[in-house]
């Protein structure tokens, strides 16, 4: 029975050393082929591109170099957001101030954003002016002019009366 166990725990520790043993074969293998991947240059990928319309999905197509690559062009599916302002680039999202005070000799008034985040290898300006029409000018002097033609209209009326 003693040499029954002895028996038993040679085997498990032979089943242990080989067990390990593959394990690091495995990763010696492994790591050969990232070796290999390694001639292979970096992705470079294209713009995203909208299926329909300027938002929403699309793909984008990325290339690299290398001697040994089996692989050097592919397609990616990406999405565009819609809420981004399309004007400074479907791709790159910016950090708006308030708007600014109207400028009467223009009649429009600015704010300014600066970059917050820019997808996949976009190429973002790092801030960026925004205009827009000043819009109706506000009515604190048309109601006072208002209220005075009313006041007049009714001293009318009762004078008539």
């Amino acid at each position: 029975m003693n040499g029954q166990k002895q028996w038993t725990r040679v085997a498990v520790m032979a089943l242990l050393v080989l067990t390990v043993m593959a394990a690091e074969g495995g990763k010696a293998e492994k790591q050969g082929k990232k070796e290999r991947k390694s001639d292979c240059g970096e992705w470079q990928w294209s713009v995203c591109v909208a299926n329909e319309g300027d938002c929403g999905l699309g793909t984008r197509e990325g290339t690299r170099t290398g001697t040994d690559c089996k692989q050097t062009i592919k397609t990616q599916r990406c999405k565009i957001p819609c809420n981004w302002k399309k004007k400074f680039g479907g791709e790159c999202k910016y950090d708006f101030q308030a708007w600014g005070e109207c400028d009467l000799a223009t009649g429009k008034k600015n704010r300014t954003g600066a970059l917050k985040r820019a997808l996949m290898d976009a190429t973002c300006a790092a801030t960026v002016t925004a205009t827009k029409p000043c819009g109706k000018i506000p009515k604190t002097k048309l109601q006072d002019a208002k209220k005075q033609k009313k006041e007049g209209k009714k001293r009318d009326r009762t004078q008539m009366d």
